[in-house]
């Protein structure tokens, strides 16, 4: 996959990319990291990427001007190579699991990072697939809701986590539930000692009993759901 990122500040990438996961698939060449400072195409000597708003108001907003010559310069490179391109912004859809698997299936992602108060809607309705918030809260621009894109993204990447079964069941996986599909949170994880102190492991899971392991997790599971999580149980 390669994915491509617009920013004002390209050296908040750099640690990233060199640790752990990350690291590993760029290495590999199953995850391609391609860096835009959207400063290089201001119009000006001054480097100016945003404005005054038309009508009043506080804040300033990235001109699209510039972001817009910045993004057909990515898409050049491409070669007509059909890539996704997305808005990091609070006001779009909130990011989840379900639309992380969507997203592992692009070939090539641009993901366009918000800055200031805004961007100029001209770029936003015309130059985008879709917008994207990691939540219901403001950062400082779209950088961290890109690294957490990328991050949850290139784990599903076929090949990059080196144990296939760890995907297989894990938190927001979806399982049966009675006549419903129910997407739940992970099960209770343990490891040794088998007892510290008074605490001991559940006895099943010593059992070697697979199918009696695996219906102990899905209770398990349910019953962490009903507990930490019960709004997924309306999805």
């Amino acid at each position: 996959m390669r994915v491509d990122i617009l920013t004002l500040f390209t050296d908040y990438f750099k640690t990233p990319f060199n640790s752990s996961i990350l690291k590993r698939a760029v290495n590999k060449k199953l995850l391609e990291i391609g860096l835009t400072d959207i400063r290089d195409f201001a119009a000006d000597k001054h480097g100016t990427v945003d404005d005054k708003p038309f009508g009043g108001g506080s804040g300033m907003i990235m001109k699209v001007d510039v972001l817009v010559p910045a993004l057909e310069q990515v898409l050049k490179s491409g070669e007509g190579q059909k890539a996704h391109k997305i808005l990091l912004s609070p006001k779009g859809a909130i990011f989840n699991q379900k639309k992380a698997k969507s997203l592992a299936k692009k070939d090539w992602l641009i993901l366009i990072c918000g800055h200031y108060e805004g961007v100029d809607g001209r770029f936003v309705d015309n130059f985008i697939d879709e917008e994207i918030s990691i939540g219901d809260y403001i950062l400082t621009g779209g950088e961290p809701a890109a690294l957490v894109l990328i991050d949850t993204v290139a784990r599903l990447i076929p090949k990059v986590l080196g144990d296939k079964e760890s995907l297989k069941f894990e938190t927001f996986t979806r399982v049966k539930s009675g006549d419903r599909i129910q997407t739940i949170l992970e099960y209770p994880q343990y490891t040794r000692p088998a007892k510290f102190r008074s605490l001991l492991v559940p006895k099943v899971l010593l059992s070697g009993d697979h199918k009696k392991i695996e219906k102990w997790r899905i209770k398990e599971a349910l019953k962490e759901t009903r507990k930490k999580r019960p709004d997924l149980f309306k999805t």
